[in-house]
Protein backbone atom coordinates (compact mmCIF):
# COMPACT_ATOMS: atom_id res chain seq x y z
CA UNK A 1 0.00 0.00 0.00
CA UNK A 2 1.55 3.66 -0.76
CA UNK A 3 2.06 5.61 2.07
CA UNK A 4 0.17 8.72 0.93
CA UNK A 5 1.29 11.38 3.63
CA UNK A 6 4.85 12.61 4.78
CA UNK A 7 5.49 12.48 7.96
CA UNK A 8 6.22 16.89 8.12
CA UNK A 9 2.96 17.26 6.34
CA UNK A 10 1.13 14.72 8.90
CA UNK A 11 2.35 16.74 11.41
CA UNK A 12 1.27 20.32 10.01
CA UNK A 13 -2.43 18.36 9.03
CA UNK A 14 -2.51 17.62 13.19
CA UNK A 15 -1.61 20.69 14.06
CA UNK A 16 -4.12 22.50 12.32
CA UNK A 17 -6.69 19.80 13.37
CA UNK A 18 -5.76 20.41 17.03
CA UNK A 19 -5.69 24.11 16.65
CA UNK A 20 -9.46 23.73 15.21
CA UNK A 21 -10.67 21.53 18.02
CA UNK A 22 -9.29 23.49 20.97
CA UNK A 23 -10.91 26.87 19.63
CA UNK A 24 -10.63 27.98 15.82
CA UNK A 25 -12.26 31.40 16.15
CA UNK A 26 -11.63 31.96 12.39
CA UNK A 27 -14.05 31.98 10.14
CA UNK A 28 -15.81 29.13 8.72
CA UNK A 29 -14.32 28.37 4.86
CA UNK A 30 -17.57 28.55 1.94
CA UNK A 31 -19.13 26.71 -0.88
CA UNK A 32 -20.74 23.31 -0.70
CA UNK A 33 -19.64 20.50 1.35
CA UNK A 34 -20.13 18.41 -1.76
CA UNK A 35 -18.27 20.86 -4.34
CA UNK A 36 -14.66 20.64 -4.68
CA UNK A 37 -12.86 23.29 -6.24
CA UNK A 38 -9.66 22.24 -8.36
CA UNK A 39 -6.57 24.50 -8.88
CA UNK A 40 -4.65 24.04 -11.81
CA UNK A 41 -3.55 25.98 -15.10
CA UNK A 42 -6.21 26.27 -17.34
CA UNK A 43 -3.52 24.40 -20.31
CA UNK A 44 -3.49 21.35 -17.76
CA UNK A 45 -7.93 20.76 -17.74
CA UNK A 46 -7.26 18.45 -20.01
CA UNK A 47 -3.76 16.59 -18.96
CA UNK A 48 -3.79 13.39 -17.65
CA UNK A 49 -3.94 14.60 -13.89
CA UNK A 50 -7.44 17.03 -14.63
CA UNK A 51 -8.52 13.83 -16.00
CA UNK A 52 -7.61 11.45 -13.14
CA UNK A 53 -8.94 14.00 -10.92
CA UNK A 54 -12.11 13.46 -12.73
CA UNK A 55 -12.05 10.16 -12.52
CA UNK A 56 -11.73 9.92 -8.38
CA UNK A 57 -13.59 12.25 -7.57
CA UNK A 58 -15.87 12.98 -10.27
CA UNK A 59 -17.24 9.77 -11.19
CA UNK A 60 -21.08 9.26 -10.98
CA UNK A 61 -22.36 7.27 -7.86
CA UNK A 62 -24.11 4.91 -9.62
CA UNK A 63 -26.27 3.34 -6.77
CA UNK A 64 -28.11 6.46 -6.17
CA UNK A 65 -32.21 6.43 -8.06
CA UNK A 66 -30.37 9.51 -10.47
CA UNK A 67 -26.97 10.00 -10.72
CA UNK A 68 -25.22 12.49 -9.51
CA UNK A 69 -21.22 12.83 -8.83
CA UNK A 70 -19.19 12.04 -6.19
CA UNK A 71 -18.34 15.64 -6.20
CA UNK A 72 -18.85 18.62 -7.71
CA UNK A 73 -15.90 19.53 -9.64
CA UNK A 74 -15.24 23.39 -10.06
CA UNK A 75 -12.13 24.14 -11.95
CA UNK A 76 -9.56 27.32 -11.42
CA UNK A 77 -7.47 28.69 -13.25
CA UNK A 78 -4.61 30.34 -10.56
CA UNK A 79 -3.53 33.77 -12.49
CA UNK A 80 -3.96 36.49 -9.45
CA UNK A 81 -3.46 36.76 -5.87
CA UNK A 82 -7.53 37.13 -6.20
CA UNK A 83 -7.79 33.65 -7.55
CA UNK A 84 -5.54 32.41 -4.63
CA UNK A 85 -7.84 34.35 -2.00
CA UNK A 86 -11.16 32.54 -3.47
CA UNK A 87 -9.76 29.11 -3.59
CA UNK A 88 -8.47 29.75 -0.12
CA UNK A 89 -12.05 30.29 1.28
CA UNK A 90 -13.24 27.42 -0.55
CA UNK A 91 -14.35 24.29 1.92
CA UNK A 92 -12.69 21.49 -0.03
CA UNK A 93 -10.14 22.80 -2.84
CA UNK A 94 -7.16 20.56 -4.14
CA UNK A 95 -4.35 22.21 -5.96
CA UNK A 96 -2.58 19.79 -8.18
CA UNK A 97 0.33 20.36 -10.91
CA UNK A 98 3.73 18.36 -11.23
CA UNK A 99 6.23 19.73 -9.12
CA UNK A 100 8.41 21.12 -11.70
CA UNK A 101 5.73 22.54 -14.13
CA UNK A 102 5.99 26.16 -14.69
CA UNK A 103 2.58 26.83 -14.25
CA UNK A 104 1.63 29.49 -10.98
CA UNK A 105 -0.37 26.01 -9.29
CA UNK A 106 3.66 24.29 -9.51
CA UNK A 107 5.08 27.72 -8.10
CA UNK A 108 2.27 27.77 -5.16
CA UNK A 109 3.30 24.00 -4.37
CA UNK A 110 6.60 24.19 -4.05
CA UNK A 111 6.16 27.45 -1.64
CA UNK A 112 3.96 25.14 0.63
CA UNK A 113 6.10 22.24 0.50
CA UNK A 114 9.50 22.39 2.29
CA UNK A 115 13.08 20.89 0.11
CA UNK A 116 12.74 17.80 2.52
CA UNK A 117 9.17 17.23 1.44
CA UNK A 118 10.08 18.50 -2.43
CA UNK A 119 12.64 16.02 -2.33
CA UNK A 120 10.35 13.13 -0.86
CA UNK A 121 7.88 13.69 -3.94
CA UNK A 122 11.04 13.52 -6.75
CA UNK A 123 12.17 10.43 -5.60
CA UNK A 124 8.27 9.18 -5.81
CA UNK A 125 7.83 8.32 -1.84
CA UNK A 126 4.58 10.82 -0.81
CA UNK A 127 2.51 12.74 -3.79
CA UNK A 128 -0.87 13.80 -1.56
CA UNK A 129 -1.18 15.55 1.33
CA UNK A 130 -4.09 16.72 3.32
CA UNK A 131 -4.10 19.53 5.23
CA UNK A 132 -7.38 20.24 7.68
CA UNK A 133 -8.54 23.69 8.55
CA UNK A 134 -5.74 25.22 6.85
CA UNK A 135 -6.90 28.92 6.33
CA UNK A 136 -10.36 27.93 7.88
CA UNK A 137 -12.92 26.01 9.59
CA UNK A 138 -14.06 23.16 8.09
CA UNK A 139 -11.61 23.28 5.65
CA UNK A 140 -10.53 20.28 3.67
CA UNK A 141 -7.41 20.69 1.23
CA UNK A 142 -5.13 18.21 -0.58
CA UNK A 143 -2.15 18.76 -2.08
CA UNK A 144 -1.33 16.60 -5.21
CA UNK A 145 2.07 16.50 -6.94
CA UNK A 146 5.03 14.42 -8.90
CA UNK A 147 7.84 14.37 -11.22
CA UNK A 148 5.36 14.90 -14.00
CA UNK A 149 1.96 14.75 -15.49
CA UNK A 150 1.45 10.75 -16.16
CA UNK A 151 2.84 9.91 -12.98
CA UNK A 152 1.11 12.24 -11.27
CA UNK A 153 -1.90 10.90 -12.80
CA UNK A 154 -1.39 7.32 -12.15
CA UNK A 155 -0.65 7.66 -8.43
CA UNK A 156 -3.98 9.52 -8.59
CA UNK A 157 -5.75 6.69 -10.02
CA UNK A 158 -3.59 3.85 -8.17
CA UNK A 159 -4.52 5.30 -5.01
CA UNK A 160 -8.57 6.25 -5.70
CA UNK A 161 -9.62 4.38 -2.55
CA UNK A 162 -7.27 6.02 -0.32
CA UNK A 163 -7.69 9.40 -1.71
CA UNK A 164 -11.72 9.15 -1.29
CA UNK A 165 -11.31 7.20 1.91
CA UNK A 166 -8.98 10.33 3.76
CA UNK A 167 -11.86 12.83 2.56
CA UNK A 168 -14.73 11.22 3.37
CA UNK A 169 -13.64 10.86 7.00
CA UNK A 170 -13.36 14.18 7.17
CA UNK A 171 -17.00 14.29 5.43
CA UNK A 172 -18.12 12.51 8.18
CA UNK A 173 -17.32 14.53 10.64
CA UNK A 174 -18.52 17.38 9.10
CA UNK A 175 -22.24 15.92 8.30
CA UNK A 176 -21.61 14.99 12.01
CA UNK A 177 -21.91 18.93 12.85
CA UNK A 178 -24.42 19.74 10.80
CA UNK A 179 -26.71 16.56 11.63
CA UNK A 180 -26.78 17.28 15.10
CA UNK A 181 -26.31 20.83 15.74
CA UNK A 182 -30.22 21.26 16.33
CA UNK A 183 -30.21 18.73 19.18
CA UNK A 184 -30.48 14.37 19.18
CA UNK A 185 -32.76 12.36 21.30
CA UNK A 186 -30.97 11.53 23.80
CA UNK A 187 -33.55 9.60 25.46
CA UNK A 188 -33.70 7.37 23.04
CA UNK A 189 -29.58 6.92 22.58
CA UNK A 190 -29.97 5.74 26.16
CA UNK A 191 -32.71 3.50 26.05
CA UNK A 192 -30.81 1.65 23.08
CA UNK A 193 -27.67 1.70 25.59
CA UNK A 194 -29.46 0.42 28.47
CA UNK A 195 -31.36 -2.06 26.70
CA UNK A 196 -29.03 -3.58 24.03
CA UNK A 197 -25.90 -2.71 24.81
CA UNK A 198 -25.29 -0.04 21.59
CA UNK A 199 -26.14 2.87 20.64
CA UNK A 200 -25.94 5.36 17.80
CA UNK A 201 -26.79 9.17 18.27
CA UNK A 202 -30.09 10.49 17.02
CA UNK A 203 -30.96 13.21 14.97
CA UNK A 204 -33.71 15.13 16.85
CA UNK A 205 -36.47 14.71 15.02
CA UNK A 206 -35.88 10.30 14.68
CA UNK A 207 -38.74 8.64 16.74
CA UNK A 208 -38.17 4.65 18.07
CA UNK A 209 -40.97 2.17 16.02
CA UNK A 210 -40.27 -0.92 16.13
CA UNK A 211 -37.83 -2.48 19.12
CA UNK A 212 -37.36 -6.22 19.68
CA UNK A 213 -34.12 -7.98 21.60
CA UNK A 214 -32.84 -8.04 18.17
CA UNK A 215 -34.22 -5.71 15.99
CA UNK A 216 -34.95 -1.80 16.43
CA UNK A 217 -36.22 0.67 14.14
CA UNK A 218 -35.84 4.42 13.95
CA UNK A 219 -37.60 6.43 11.61
CA UNK A 220 -37.86 10.37 10.59
CA UNK A 221 -41.25 10.52 9.07
CA UNK A 222 -42.55 13.31 6.57
CA UNK A 223 -44.31 13.56 3.50
CA UNK A 224 -42.10 14.14 1.49
CA UNK A 225 -38.89 13.05 2.78
CA UNK A 226 -39.24 9.66 4.51
CA UNK A 227 -35.83 8.36 6.02
CA UNK A 228 -35.56 5.31 8.52
CA UNK A 229 -32.73 3.16 9.96
CA UNK A 230 -32.72 -0.41 11.46
CA UNK A 231 -30.45 -2.57 13.39
CA UNK A 232 -29.99 -5.84 13.54
CA UNK A 233 -28.18 -8.03 15.84
CA UNK A 234 -26.99 -11.52 16.62
CA UNK A 235 -25.71 -12.67 19.60
CA UNK A 236 -23.11 -15.47 20.64
CA UNK A 237 -21.05 -15.61 17.19
CA UNK A 238 -17.69 -16.49 17.61
CA UNK A 239 -17.03 -17.50 13.65
CA UNK A 240 -17.56 -15.07 10.83
CA UNK A 241 -16.01 -16.50 8.43
CA UNK A 242 -19.06 -17.27 6.01
CA UNK A 243 -19.75 -13.05 6.03
CA UNK A 244 -19.19 -11.58 2.65
CA UNK A 245 -21.08 -9.56 0.11
CA UNK A 246 -23.58 -12.50 -0.52
CA UNK A 247 -25.02 -13.58 3.06
CA UNK A 248 -25.53 -10.06 3.91
CA UNK A 249 -27.59 -9.21 1.25
CA UNK A 250 -29.39 -12.66 1.84
CA UNK A 251 -29.72 -11.71 5.39
CA UNK A 252 -30.88 -7.78 4.74
CA UNK A 253 -33.44 -9.06 1.97
CA UNK A 254 -35.04 -11.35 4.42
CA UNK A 255 -35.18 -8.60 7.31
CA UNK A 256 -36.51 -6.19 5.24
CA UNK A 257 -39.78 -8.26 4.02
CA UNK A 258 -40.31 -9.17 7.65
CA UNK A 259 -39.56 -6.08 9.29
CA UNK A 260 -40.61 -2.84 6.80
CA UNK A 261 -43.33 -3.57 4.78
CA UNK A 262 -45.86 -1.31 2.71
CA UNK A 263 -49.11 -0.43 3.24
CA UNK A 264 -50.85 -3.69 2.10
CA UNK A 265 -50.23 -7.02 2.86
CA UNK A 266 -47.80 -8.53 -0.35
CA UNK A 267 -46.19 -4.97 -0.36
CA UNK A 268 -42.31 -5.11 1.37
CA UNK A 269 -38.95 -3.14 1.12
CA UNK A 270 -36.25 -4.96 -1.11
CA UNK A 271 -32.78 -5.01 -2.88
CA UNK A 272 -33.67 -3.66 -6.84
CA UNK A 273 -30.44 -5.70 -7.99
CA UNK A 274 -31.24 -4.80 -11.77
CA UNK A 275 -29.26 -1.44 -11.04
CA UNK A 276 -25.56 -1.72 -9.23
CA UNK A 277 -25.33 -2.97 -5.33
CA UNK A 278 -21.72 -2.35 -4.16
CA UNK A 279 -19.75 -3.86 -1.44
CA UNK A 280 -16.37 -3.63 0.05
CA UNK A 281 -14.63 -4.74 3.24
CA UNK A 282 -13.68 -1.92 5.45
CA UNK A 283 -12.67 -1.15 9.17
CA UNK A 284 -15.93 0.15 10.63
CA UNK A 285 -15.02 1.76 13.96
CA UNK A 286 -12.36 -0.58 14.51
CA UNK A 287 -14.13 -3.30 13.89
CA UNK A 288 -14.20 -5.73 10.25
CA UNK A 289 -17.45 -4.73 8.36
CA UNK A 290 -19.00 -4.85 4.89
CA UNK A 291 -20.83 -2.00 3.29
CA UNK A 292 -22.72 -2.09 0.75
CA UNK A 293 -24.65 0.49 -1.33
CA UNK A 294 -27.55 0.04 -3.66
CA UNK A 295 -31.15 1.03 -4.10
CA UNK A 296 -34.03 -0.37 -2.20
CA UNK A 297 -37.47 -0.79 -4.33
CA UNK A 298 -40.83 -1.64 -2.72
CA UNK A 299 -42.39 -5.02 -4.14
CA UNK A 300 -45.95 -4.70 -4.96
CA UNK A 301 -45.43 -1.07 -4.86
CA UNK A 302 -44.41 2.02 -6.85
CA UNK A 303 -41.59 2.63 -4.47
CA UNK A 304 -37.31 2.83 -4.26
CA UNK A 305 -34.72 4.59 -2.57
CA UNK A 306 -31.13 4.36 -1.80
CA UNK A 307 -29.82 2.10 1.29
CA UNK A 308 -26.45 2.20 2.86
CA UNK A 309 -25.95 -0.96 4.86
CA UNK A 310 -23.20 -1.81 7.47
CA UNK A 311 -22.61 -4.95 8.13
CA UNK A 312 -19.83 -5.60 11.26
CA UNK A 313 -18.73 -7.97 14.14
CA UNK A 314 -18.13 -6.38 17.47
CA UNK A 315 -15.92 -9.06 18.94
CA UNK A 316 -15.99 -8.40 22.39
CA UNK A 317 -19.51 -8.85 22.73
CA UNK A 318 -19.44 -12.02 20.16
CA UNK A 319 -22.05 -10.23 18.44
CA UNK A 320 -22.69 -9.88 14.82
CA UNK A 321 -24.62 -6.47 13.84
CA UNK A 322 -26.27 -5.03 10.56
CA UNK A 323 -27.28 -1.51 9.93
CA UNK A 324 -28.84 -0.15 7.51
CA UNK A 325 -30.37 3.28 6.43
CA UNK A 326 -32.67 3.85 3.62
CA UNK A 327 -34.95 6.88 2.25
CA UNK A 328 -37.72 7.42 0.23
CA UNK A 329 -37.66 10.89 -0.87
CA UNK A 330 -38.92 11.30 -4.68
CA UNK A 331 -38.63 15.29 -4.82
CA UNK A 332 -34.60 15.49 -4.08
CA UNK A 333 -31.82 14.26 -4.89
CA UNK A 334 -30.03 12.06 -2.98
CA UNK A 335 -26.51 12.15 -2.43
CA UNK A 336 -26.19 14.78 0.32
CA UNK A 337 -28.86 12.56 2.07
CA UNK A 338 -26.75 9.12 1.65
CA UNK A 339 -23.62 11.15 3.57
CA UNK A 340 -25.51 12.13 6.20
CA UNK A 341 -26.32 8.32 6.91
CA UNK A 342 -23.12 7.95 6.84
CA UNK A 343 -21.97 10.07 9.18
CA UNK A 344 -25.00 8.89 11.45
CA UNK A 345 -23.55 5.37 11.05
CA UNK A 346 -20.07 6.20 12.76
CA UNK A 347 -21.79 7.47 15.51
CA UNK A 348 -22.31 3.60 16.67
CA UNK A 349 -20.85 2.65 20.38
CA UNK A 350 -21.13 -0.83 21.40
CA UNK A 351 -20.78 -1.65 25.24
CA UNK A 352 -17.52 -3.52 26.36
CA UNK A 353 -18.57 -3.59 30.04
CA UNK A 354 -21.62 -5.87 28.66
CA UNK A 355 -20.79 -9.54 29.53
CA UNK A 356 -22.89 -12.52 27.08
CA UNK A 357 -24.62 -13.30 30.14
CA UNK A 358 -26.50 -10.26 30.27
CA UNK A 359 -26.74 -10.25 26.24
CA UNK A 360 -28.85 -13.59 27.10
CA UNK A 361 -30.81 -12.87 29.89
CA UNK A 362 -32.49 -9.88 28.54
CA UNK A 363 -36.20 -10.06 28.77
CA UNK A 364 -38.20 -10.78 25.25
CA UNK A 365 -40.36 -7.50 23.92
CA UNK A 366 -42.83 -7.36 21.43
CA UNK A 367 -42.24 -8.46 17.99
CA UNK A 368 -43.25 -5.55 16.32
CA UNK A 369 -43.19 -5.07 12.27
CA UNK A 370 -43.37 -1.60 11.01
CA UNK A 371 -45.96 -1.68 8.38
CA UNK A 372 -46.20 1.94 7.53
CA UNK A 373 -44.56 2.57 4.42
Amino acid sequence: MKRLFSPLLLLLSCLYLFQACSGDYRKEAVGEPDGIWVVMDSTKWDSQTANAIRKVFGSPVTTLPSEQPRFDLHFLNLQSNSDLDFAKKRKNVIFAAPLNDSSNTAAYLRSLLSKPVQQLVDNGKNFAFPLKNKWYRDQYTLLLTSTSDSALANKIVSSEQQLLDNLMEFQRQRWQTRIYDRGEVTAIEDTLWKEHGWKIRVQHDYALHVDTTDFVTLRRQMPDNDRWIWIWWKDNVNNIDYLDPQWVNATRDSLNEHYIRGTVDSSYVSTEYRTDVISRTIQFNGFFGIVTHGRWHMINGAMGGPFVNYTFYVPYQHRLYSMEFSEFAPRYKKRRFVRQFEAMAYTFKADSTLTQAQITGKVKLKDNKDESK
